[in-house]
């Protein structure tokens, strides 16, 4: 029979001496492993008597858990020597800079949004806002929109399943629908304006996302649209003509702007016009106020009178007119970005290069805080 404490001496006198983790290692093997000298001796257990197993079972058992415990000792022992030495070896140099941190920037979007409102701000329109999902009355049909109207159809708007009324909601196709609600509104509270001797006229631009399916360079199926509406009394085409002029000399930050008026067909304006505006295309970027080319800017026109019906208010006493700017277009003619598309990628490395300061003023060509 093996001498038992002879071979746990000279185990465990093997394992304190052992230098590094991979002598420990090859001492593990040789003792425990699958054929280590400690395991046959355990495989012996089955082939004694049940008297030899109760006096040598505790001995080889206690012989193996001494051998894993000073094993399991010299490796904790052998590994904080080893990080000491490493730690010990290694410097951190603290005179160097830390690396720099990235810093948040604003959108492009977000950016001329803030500069559009600036510039409408000062001549005194305030802000409206409304839901993105509308009904049907007022995305299509308070706008004069018939019922076979193109733009009901599936391929250019995103309806929603019938709710429980039957009803199906849209994604807003503009933000036209917040000037029906505000002049629902005007006309609610009308009467008890003109009994105080207030008629303030509506004059307010309205932000906010819209939906269409449609995409390639200048188009995406989410985009922010910026509409404005003027209400009141003997309003006509030639404030309408100043109120654009103004703003895009404003945004642009040109003194010299040069516009015209094409006709067209809005079915919530009568008449109706696209407005372009002179610029030069010859370089890679669109220079607004220089050149002898033109280039559709905004929609616009006079509100249809049966749109300030639908509204309760009388045609005959009210005017007005409206119009409507791409926010993300105006964008990428100022600031030449090349493809719209671009402006919704998520793509960090974009928005580090055309993205904005947070500190930054809105607009300082304007001449506003």
């Amino acid at each position: 029979m093996t001498d038992l404490t002879k071979l746990e001496a000279e185990l465990t006198a093997r394992v304190g001496a052992a230098a590094d983790l991979a002598a420990l290692e090859a001492i593990r093997v040789e003792a425990l492993g699958k054929t280590g000298s400690v395991s046959e001796l355990l495989k012996t257990l089955g082939r004694l008597t049940p008297d030899e197993r109760r006096e040598q079972g505790p001995k080889i058992n206690g012989l193996r858990d001494a051998v894993a415990s000073a094993i399991a000792a010299k490796k904790a022992a052998l590994e904080t020597a080893e990080l000491e030495a490493k730690l010990a070896a290694e410097r951190v140099d603290l005179s160097l800079p830390p690396p720099p941190e990235r810093k948040g920037r604003v959108h492009p979007t977000m950016q001329v949004l803030d500069e559009m409102i600036a510039v409408f701000a000062d001549m005194g329109f305030s802000l409206a806002e409304g839901p993105d999902i509308e009904d049907d009355f007022h995305n299509f049909t308070a706008l004069n929109f018939p019922p076979k109207h193109p733009a009901r159809e599936m391929h250019d708007t995103f309806w929603l399943p019938e709710d429980e009324h039957g009803e199906r909601k849209v994604l807003r196709t503009h933000t036209s629908p917040v000037q029906v609600r505000v002049m629902q509104r005007l006309n609610e509270k009308l009467p008890s304006w003109i009994a105080n001797g207030q008629e303030p006229p509506i004059r307010v631009i309205v932000p906010g996302r819209t939906y269409r399916s449609d995409s390639d360079a200048t188009h995406t199926p989410m985009f922010h649209q910026m509409e404005g509406l003027v209400i009141d009394r003997n309003i006509h085409m030639g404030h309408l003509k100043w109120t654009l002029d103004t703003f895009i000399s404003r945004y642009f930050e040109t003194p010299v702007v040069e516009t015209r008026f094409r006709p067209h067909h809005f079915p919530f304006t009568e008449p109706s016009a696209e407005m372009d505006v002179k610029c030069d295309r010859s370089g890679r970027d669109v220079k607004i106020g220089q050149g002898t080319d033109w280039m559709e800017i905004v929609g616009c026109g006079m509100v249809h009178p049966n749109i300030l019906r639908t509204c309760g208010l009388d045609p005959d006493e009210w005017q007005g007119f409206a119009f409507g700017f791409g926010i993300d277009r105006l964008g990428t003619l100022k600031y030449g970005m090349p493809d719209l598309r671009d402006m919704f990628a998520s793509d960090v490395r974009w928005l580090e290069h055309y993205g904005f300061s947070a500190f930054q003023a809105p607009n300082t060509a304007t001449g506003l805080s």
